[in-house]
């Protein structure tokens, strides 16, 4: 787990299954990102036991985003996508529009990255945001993430990369 001032990431399982199926299924947030979206909780199960398996052997890490006072989940913030050198990774996140404007998820993001920078040593990270979506874009390049032009998120044509060297 991970705390910050106001918040704690912290492990998602499968008490979790109604925040994430709110979460991964929030058409605001989903206007913004290619997926499958779960149709019912079940759905939501079964990505959170892929999520499960997945981070057991680091092949990401996967963070459920609460307030320190709460149980339920606003939010997500993962690393995943790591290069073969485990020197740079993708990082991913969504929060609740309710929770929007509130430097919840810069609050998260500024200890992701330090997490990724001091404890897994990583070199870089990428960010990949849709071309419309400025709270995404605003965050990133608050948090320093420099935009990559000319650089494409394959299969995603409207994506943009960022990144973020330590």
């Amino acid at each position: 787990m991970i705390e910050t001032e106001r918040l704690q990431l912290k492990e998602i399982n499968e008490n979790h299954v109604e925040d994430i199926f709110k979460i991964r299924s929030n058409e605001v947030i989903n206007q913004f990102v290619q997926r499958n979206s779960p149709k019912n909780n079940y759905d939501a199960l079964q990505f959170i036991l892929t999520i499960k398996e997945r981070t057991k052997d680091n092949q990401s890490f996967y963070w459920g985003i609460s307030f320190k006072n709460q149980s339920n989940l606003i939010g997500t913030i993962c690393l995943y996508n790591f290069s073969e050198d485990r020197k740079i990774a993708e990082v991913g996140y969504e929060l609740l529009p309710d929770y929007h404007r509130q430097s919840i998820m810069s609050e998260a993001l500024k200890a992701v990255l330090d997490f990724a920078f001091n404890d897994l040593h990583l070199h870089e990270i990428l960010a990949m945001t849709h071309k419309l979506n400025e709270n995404s874009k605003g965050l990133l390049l608050k948090s320093d993430f420099i935009l990559e032009e000319g650089r494409e998120d394959e299969g995603f044509p409207d994506n943009l990369v960022f990144s973020l060297k330590k």
